[in-house]
């Protein structure tokens, strides 16, 4: 498997200087660098998960209403459009990390997704403008996938470049604690409407609230992302002139090998993510019967533990090894899945509650470990290009569109495991490239 490091003269000559960046840094630089790649992490998933809490209203909103399920079909269709785009971005944008800085490329990245999620908030419907409504939708969510393309890769690569190396899980978890934070931030303004609101005034208006909200949140990331140098491995490669005159074929001829392992390990992170998160309140008003309102609650208390669970993963992940959390994480799918969704079918409330707690509980060394893994696959020149693509590769092709495939599965089907097979397949796959990979954990990233 091609996965080497590029070989040079000036190799001894950066990792010195990115060793002498390092000890310039301090704690608190660091801590303003986590929070700033942070938030826009917690802006990008904030949008994805305003949508997929409110998908159901989006598809009464945006498509006719003749065919209920057609409409929510579409709804997520148009949710998945945005993945379609999002290797579009990485392939752009990755390479931008690479040539002009992370902190450049991020900027760039924050302030797009934040005004393209507002403006959501302010398109008319289908009943005010027919098919330009859904038109319309499909446009901004393209610019949103495309702003989104660059920004896990860059903020990866920024909060790991920054962090110590024996500290790097830990360090690095954060910027899943964030998106995580943004699950919760939609989860609980959406529950709150859904509960405040009569189902008229959430249709009418009530829907636009949280996406006009993600202008000041990610006016607050970009302020943050402003006030940051970059990070200590671009600066060395910078003073070396030593960056990659072509990132997106240096990772397809020397790293292509790390560039699989990168997607391989991302298919159950994108899979079980947008299941956890994004799809199970559809398949819980839909399949199980439960109210809307309380399938919100149901989720908010997986994100709300996987906030918690986060870090002390990253952490534990430095003293373990990151393989081996990978490792336990996809044999819990493996085991678990199955039977965390017989409960939430069959278990009434409280088995629901326990069955959303066990896939909780096997995502958490997902999450913790995933942000601080990638970056360290590929060497700094090509970093944020190589992490970008097989991110977004991943997560256009199976994690943006699990929702959809889903509903329609289930329904074709008749099914209601769909879900827990599909999670079983992903970490089929996962368990074999995490097995693969190389350890990083402790280990200098170049």
């Amino acid at each position: 498997m091609s996965g080497g490091r590029p070989a040079g003269s000036d190799d001894v000559g950066i990792t010195q200087d990115r060793r002498h960046q390092q000890e310039q840094v301090t704690a608190a630089v660091r801590r303003r660098a986590v929070t700033a790649a942070m938030i826009g992490n917690a802006t990008e998933w904030y949008d994805y998960a305003t949508y997929g809490y409110m998908a159901v209203v989006l598809g009464a909103v945006f498509f006719p209403q003749s065919e209920p399920v057609l409409s929510l079909l579409a709804s997520f269709a148009t949710f998945a459009v945005a993945f379609v785009v999002r290797p579009v971005g990485a392939f752009v944008l990755g390479p931008l990390n690479d040539r002009i800085g992370r902190k450049r490329t991020l900027s760039i990245t924050i302030l797009t997704m934040a005004a393209a999620t507002c403006t959501i908030g302010l398109l008319p419907g289908y009943e005010a403008i027919g098919a330009a409504a859904p038109a319309a939708l499909v446009l901004v969510r393209l610019v949103q996938g495309f702003a989104v393309g660059g920004e896990y890769g860059g903020a990866s690569t920024f909060v790991v470049e920054y962090a110590p190396d024996r500290r790097r899980g830990l360090w690095a978890s954060w910027l899943e604690f964030g998106a995580i934070g943004g699950f919760l931030l939609a989860s609980g303004i959406t529950t709150y409407l859904t509960y405040a609101l009569s189902d008229a005034d959430l249709h009418a208006w009530g829907w636009r609230i949280p996406f006009l909200l993600a202008l000041p949140l990610g006016s607050i990331g970009l302020y943050l992302r402003l006030r940051l140098t970059d990070t200590p491995e671009f600066l060395a490669l910078t003073e070396k002139a030593a960056g990659a005159s072509a990132p997106i074929r240096e990772t397809f001829t020397r790293h292509r090998g790390r560039l699989l392992l990168c997607v391989a390990i991302l298919v159950y992170s994108s899979v079980g993510t947008y299941v956890l998160l994004t799809y199970l309140p559809t398949y819980l008003t839909q399949q199980v019967g439960t109210a809307p309102t309380t399938a919100q609650l149901l989720v908010a208390v997986a994100g709300g533990v996987l906030t918690v669970g986060i870090p002390f993963a990253g952490a534990l992940s430095d003293r373990v090894g990151r393989r081996p959390m990978l490792i336990a994480a996809a044999v819990g799918y493996l085991a678990l899945a199955y039977p965390a969704f017989w409960l939430i079918r069959h278990g009434g409330w409280h088995g629901a509650l326990a069955g959303v707690l066990v896939l909780t509980a096997c995502h958490i060394p997902l999450l913790g470990t995933t942000t601080a893994t990638l970056p360290a696959l590929f060497p700094a020149r090509v970093r944020g290009t190589g992490v970008a693509v097989g991110y977004n590769t991943s997560f256009a092709v199976f994690g943006g569109t699990a929702p959809l495939l889903l509903t329609f599965a289930v329904t074709e089907t008749e099914d209601p495991s769909m879900p827990a097979y599909y999670l079983v397949i992903a970490a089929l796959v996962a368990v074999v490239a995490a097995a693969l990979m190389p350890e990083t954990a402790g280990e200098p990233l170049d």
